[in-house]
Parts: structure tokens; sequence; C-alpha cells
């Protein structure tokens, strides 16, 4: 009795580091990804809008889960991604410190970056969020400081 054998090929991909520019633009570029935090060794994630003005990174959100966590726990790590298929994608990951922006004249400044980014935004929108149900949600400004800041890509040079 003959064995058939299933061969499975695994094709290495060829990936490549970021350079900053690389990584810049790919921030610049993507406007989203996923922000990780932790409290007390309990990890959450989730989907998160962003603005990237460099070196510094800026996310508002409503008051709950996350900003507790990041209250508590300000060091975080945002995951941005630009995947054509699976052969074809560009990832960057930035590690940093979540700071609460709490002072008027801050928070302006950074809104005023933001309308620049996103013009369809609201100028209320640092004070509150009328959500789908038409509950007002309290929103919060952090500023994200990088650490340290990696980039993978399979559209690297060396892949050309």
């Amino acid at each position: 009795m003959e064995s058939h054998h299933n061969h499975i090929v695994i094709t290495m991909l060829d990936i490549d580091e970021m350079n900053t520019k690389e990584m810049h633009d790919l921030l610049k570029k993507v406007g989203h990804g996923h922000l990780g935090c932790a409290l007390e060794g309990h990890p959450y994630v989730m989907p998160m809008h962003y603005y990237f003005d460099e070196p510094d990174l800026y996310i508002f959100t409503t008051v709950g889960m996350k900003t507790k966590y990041m209250d508590v726990n300000p060091e975080v790590c945002l995951q941005v991604e630009e995947v054509h298929d699976l052969e074809h994608w560009r990832s960057v990951t930035v590690m940093g410190q979540a700071e609460h922006i709490t002072e008027q004249q801050e928070i302006d400044r950074v809104m005023q970056f933001v309308k620049t980014q996103n013009p369809t935004l609201s100028p209320a929108i640092n004070r509150t969020w009328i959500d789908a149900w038409g509950r007002a949600e309290v929103m919060a400004l952090y500023r994200i400081h990088p650490s340290e800041m990696t980039g993978r890509t399979t559209d690297g040079v060396s892949s050309q």
C-alpha cells in the first residue's frame, strides 16, 4: 500500500524594515489603526482614528474603558497597516506614552490641526459627541509621544 504525501509549500515573504520616513509617510496616509493598552495585566485593543502631527500622534475618543486604562497606565501601542493582499502590505507599530490633554489652549491647538486634516468635523467635537442614539458622549483628547517605532514591509527595496 503506497502512501500519498501532501506537500505544503510555504513561500517565505521577503519582509524589510521600514525607515523613519517610510513609517511617517504611512502614518500620515492611513489615519486609523488599532490601539492597545493594558490595565493590571489585562490587554485591551480597539480600532482608533488618529492624527499624526510629527513626531506625536493625537487621538480623541469617548470617555470609557480605554480612557480608564490609559489614565491608569499610559503605556500604549498603536498598530497601523496598509494591506493590498497577503503578499503586499506595510505595517507600523508605535510604542509610547498616552498623555491626557486637559489644558484648553492645547486642546484648541490640536483641534485646529485636526480640522485642517478633516474639515468636516464640527467645532464642538472637543466637548461632546452625539452618538447614533442621540446620547451626548464626553470626549477625551490624548497625545501619544512615541518612544519606539518599528515598521515592516513586503514592498521594500530588496523585494523589488
